[in-house]
């Protein structure tokens, strides 16, 4: 399915091979449509690649891993060289939680290897080739676990909470440069990441309409894409509530596993 007109130049998304990001490969894939995508199975991300061929997109794929900086940079630059960037989405990202047991120091470092650095490692290239240009747009991967930390997920929410503040802070010092940047802060989506749960997830939303969603703000160039909206403003008052009052109520939510 695709959203309206593609983009005037190559759309390059991270984790690209499953759940929210082989969505977004198929509503900017169509005639015309340009798309470099990356993730580390290569199977699936070849069986996306293909459907988004099927809707008339030229696909690159690379089977590259985020935290992996020398190849990011080598990846990014390739992409542009080959048809200049105008959205980049880095997505990629992985979760875990304290339900066995306690999180570690080895899965702290890895949410945050894989969802900051990897961040930072698809974002700098692409804004580096961008800048001369004045012209682009930059989509960071956020959550709304990131307007409050949940001890079921400690390392998991303190990364999307830097990727957050991150890209408001990019947006302001960018738009200088003429390169918009959005943060999109999505809610219970279904994917990989999600099917593992085994609690209640509110207003647990397909792929595919998260990914119409995340186009819209996009094409209209909002700062902060965030839903669903109840799941959204509920965390924003549990972050506004006093510690007190909010620590006592979170500590009896279930934890995702590790």
């Amino acid at each position: 399915m695709t959203l309206g007109p593609s983009v005037p130049g190559t759309v390059l998304i991270t984790g690209a091979s499953s759940g929210i990001g082989a969505a977004l490969a198929l509503a900017y894939a169509g005639t015309g449509a340009t798309l470099a995508l990356g993730g580390r199975d290569r199977d699936r991300l070849e069986a996306v690649a293909a459907a988004c061929r099927a809707c008339g997109a030229t696909v690159a794929t690379a089977a590259v891993d985020v935290t992996d900086r020398p190849a990011m940079a080598d990846w990014v630059a390739a992409a542009d060289d080959a048809r200049p960037l105008a959205l980049v989405v880095a997505n990629a990202g992985i979760s875990a939680g304290t339900g066995d047991g306690g999180e570690s120091e080895a899965q702290a470092r890895r949410i945050f290897a894989v969802n900051l650095d990897g961040v930072l490692n698809t974002i700098h290239p692409a804004i580096a080739r961008m800048k001369p240009r004045r012209s682009g747009h930059i989509a960071l991967m956020s959550s709304l676990a990131a307007f409050r930390g949940f001890p079921g997920a400690p390392a998991y929410c303190a990364s999307k909470a830097a990727v957050r503040v991150l890209g408001e802070a990019l947006r302001g010092e960018l738009a200088q440069d003429g390169i918009g940047v959005s943060v999109v802060c999505p809610g219970y989506v279904e994917s990989a990441m999600t099917a593992v749960n085994r609690f209640p997830m509110p207003m647990l939303m397909p792929a595919g309409r998260a990914a119409r969603i995340i186009r819209r703000g996009l094409d209209r160039n909002r700062g902060r894409i965030a839903f669903p909206w109840p799941v959204y403003w509920t965390v924003r008052l549990l972050a506004a509530l006093p510690v007190a009052w909010v620590d006592p109520l979170l500590r009896r939510l279930p934890a995702k596993g590790r």
